[in-house]
């Protein structure tokens, strides 16, 4: 039996780490292909990509379409339980600029805004 101390233990697992949440984010708004997902998160390695996508997959929190064409594709999207976590990866991506803008100077800091995030 897996004992958590609080409800954010659990989450912190299945999103935490340094990839998870931002790969999923990402895919809130529609289908990735797993070049899309590389070319937007920054400094992801493929390997890495690929794990992530993995666990999520195992965490029910991503599907993985494959269609049956030459070249082969695969598309990532979120499922109805990644869904449900929306509003409160769009409120931790709230509290991070906010955060940003009090701790750094004008300047200092840029979040980039790509069209796949809003």
């Amino acid at each position: 039996m897996k004992k958590f101390s609080c409800g954010f233990e659990v989450t912190k697992e299945v999103i935490g780490g340094k990839w998870k949440g931002l790969v999923l984010y990402f895919l809130m708004n529609g289908p990735k292909r797993t070049s899309e997902l590389k070319r937007i998160v920054p400094n992801i390695t493929q390997k890495m990509l690929i794990q992530t996508l993995r666990e999520l997959e195992d965490s029910g929190l991503v599907s993985r379409k494959m269609y049956n064409q030459v070249p082969p594709k695969v598309e990532y999207s979120s499922t109805e339980l990644g869904e449900s976590l929306k509003p409160i990866l769009q409120e931790l991506c709230q509290w991070g600029s906010h955060y940003a803008e009090q701790e750094y100077a004008e300047g200092e800091f840029e979040i980039a805004q790509p069209e796949e995030a809003s």
